[in-house]
């Protein structure tokens, strides 16, 4: 972990249908291991100090979506809820390509949220009081006005340059882009 950097806890969502995959995408194998596991381990190499895992899933600090099929925006405002103040750091379960500098950069962002231009996620946020009040009408808006943009625009958020990191922003979502991005491994 990098010494400059404020003391952070990892998110990993993994609480969707996989229903573009057709199969569940936490599960897929990655350098011998499933996504879930690949993405909760990089959180915590890169520095984390907790890392807990968005979705019904078994095991290891697991926290299940009260609303299901609420998308990311949907089930960071239901973890921040549950979650002690302080620096979190959000990330999509099916992004194995992520490294751990771009994540530092995240983590050493001076606002309340931030993220990389045209990538919604990895997002930083910094759970407090403020930013729970922006989250807790989330649910309450209308399905295309939950997003992690609106999110981040609430909490005039930072955007990050993302040249330096943009090989390893690529998530999967059908089996075309995990064939695609198989052939990286």
């Amino acid at each position: 972990m990098n010494a400059t950097l404020p003391g952070w806890q990892g998110i990993v969502l993994a609480g969707g249908r996989s229903s573009r995959m057709g199969r569940d995408k936490a599960l897929l194998e990655w350098r011998g291991r499933p996504l879930l596991e690949y993405m909760r381990d990089l959180l915590s190499d890169a520095g984390a100090t907790r890392v807990v895992i968005s979705g019904a899933r078994p095991g290891s600090d697991a926290i299940p979506d009260d609303i299901g099929d609420g998308g990311p925006a949907v089930a960071l405002a239901q973890l921040a809820q549950r979650l002690p103040d302080g620096v979190w750091l959000a990330v999509p379960v099916d992004m194995p390509l992520l490294e751990a500098p771009a994540l530092h950069a995240l983590v050493a962002a001076s606002a309340d949220c931030a993220m990389f231009e045209g990538h919604p996620l990895p997002m930083r946020i910094t759970l407090g009081p403020r930013t729970r009040a922006i989250l807790a009408g989330i649910a309450d808006l209308p399905p295309n006005e939950r997003s992690l943009r609106a999110i981040h625009r609430a909490l005039a958020g930072a955007v990050l340059a993302p040249a330096a990191w943009e090989a390893c922003l690529i998530g999967c979502n059908t089996p075309e882009e995990w064939a695609a991005l198989r052939e990286r491994e």
